[in-house]
């Protein structure tokens, strides 16, 4: 455009300009016709929602042509451009098609614009089929620990679907086996239960003596070895979680640990109120406490709870537990009598229970060597 009104303006006035429009006709696909001057409107101030088009053709005219001027581009397929020269009014028609290959830098803007919202739709495609696998791993974390997996529905993709659905089916199958084996626990403790009674009522009716009390002993150890052996095969009762106050919890299980030749103390770092399964809490640190307070004279217990984790660590001065050994002490029944007491009674199920208490949380137990001299059990809980 700007050569072709350079021509003309060339031209001596009276010289026919005939051949530069036909040039620009068949060499430029310029549709080129002069006609008497008129006075043309001024540029419009553009803005940024003005057709990009509009705002290049006005940008690049106004470097090349020496005169006022103006752009049309309303047309479908025609763009016509007004030029101000001294023959008079230059009207210039050409496709659009022209100007957008004569500026490469809007197929550009065209193709980064596109980009942008091929990629704003992946994102949202994307989130809506990774939403379906953050439930479905919150419900497995929740069901882990032991927490009400409330309101979970397969969503997604049909993988995810599959694997939800998967879970679902895992997660009634474990509860039905709970349930029978609950039930199955509670006939059996009950006939077990009536037949030392039976014993203990048996006896009660022989005359006193140094075998009638051997016995009574005897049925004694009996009731709490079954005692132990529920509690084991039974695992957690099914408990809700609810914020408890450690510190007292702690407090009150060495109160109850606590005797004339063993001196508990208990120490609390952090807020002390935790989301927890009260019952089985108490029944973990209980054990360990326990534990402790057989093989040693001076026990410690420091609840610590910080960055969403609850530790409490147990020490005592007994003879402490070989490294070698530390997680044999978890397996049911096994008992180090070796390097433990053999006079202490148990059942070899403490630690055991412990440990699946605090799995039953979705932490873990593991045991060190305490400053004190003896073993450091440290259980860690989320909350």
């Amino acid at each position: 455009i700007g050569a072709v009104v350079d021509l003309i303006q060339a031209q001596p006035p009276g010289v026919d300009i005939t051949v530069i429009t036909d040039i620009a006709r068949r060499r430029m696909r310029l549709d080129a016709e002069l006609g008497p001057a008129e006075a043309l409107p001024p540029l419009p101030s553009l803005g940024f929602g003005d057709p990009l088009l509009l705002r290049t053709l006005i940008g690049d005219l106004s470097i090349r042509l020496p005169g006022a001027f103006t752009v049309d581009v309303s047309g479908d397929r025609m763009i016509v451009i007004k030029a101000e020269i001294d023959r008079g009014t230059l009207t210039i028609r050409f496709n659009r098609n022209l100007a957008y290959a004569a500026n490469w830098h809007i197929f550009i803007v065209w193709m980064v614009g596109t980009a942008l919202v091929l990629t704003a739709f992946s994102i949202l495609f994307l989130r809506n089929q990774i939403r379906p696998i953050q439930r479905l791993a919150a419900a497995a974390e929740a069901f882990g620990r032991g927490r009400p997996v409330a309101n979970f529905v397969p969503q997604g993709a049909h993988e995810v679907r599959r694997a939800s659905q998967a879970f679902i089916a895992m997660r009634r199958r474990i509860e039905r086996q709970i349930e029978q084996r609950t039930t199955m626990l509670a006939g059996v403790s009950h006939d077990l239960r009536t037949m030392l009674t039976r014993l203990r009522l048996e006896l009660a009716m022989m005359p006193p003596g140094d075998e009638t009390e051997a016995m009574a002993a005897d049925i004694d150890d009996m009731e709490a070895m079954l005692e132990a052996y529920m509690a084991f095969a039974k695992g957690e009762p099914d408990e809700d979680t609810e914020e408890m106050d450690v510190a007292d919890a702690v407090a009150a299980i060495a109160a109850r640990h606590a005797r004339v030749d063993v001196s508990v103390t208990t120490r609390t770092v952090g807020d002390p109120v935790v989301a927890l399964r009260p019952g089985g809490f108490k029944r973990l640190v209980g054990n360990l406490v326990g534990n402790a307070a057989k093989f040693g004279r001076t026990v410690e217990v420091v609840a610590e709870h910080r960055d969403g984790w609850l530790t409490v660590t147990v020490d005592d001065d007994g003879p402490g537990i070989p490294e070698a050994q530390r997680e044999a002490v978890f397996r049911p029944f096994v008992r180090l009598d070796t390097a433990r007491n053999q006079n202490q009674g148990g059942t070899g199920l403490g630690l055991a229970i412990a440990r699946d208490v605090a799995r039953g949380h979705g932490g873990d137990i593991r045991i060190e060597d305490s400053p004190l001299g003896g073993a450091r059990i440290v259980a860690r809980l989320p909350g």
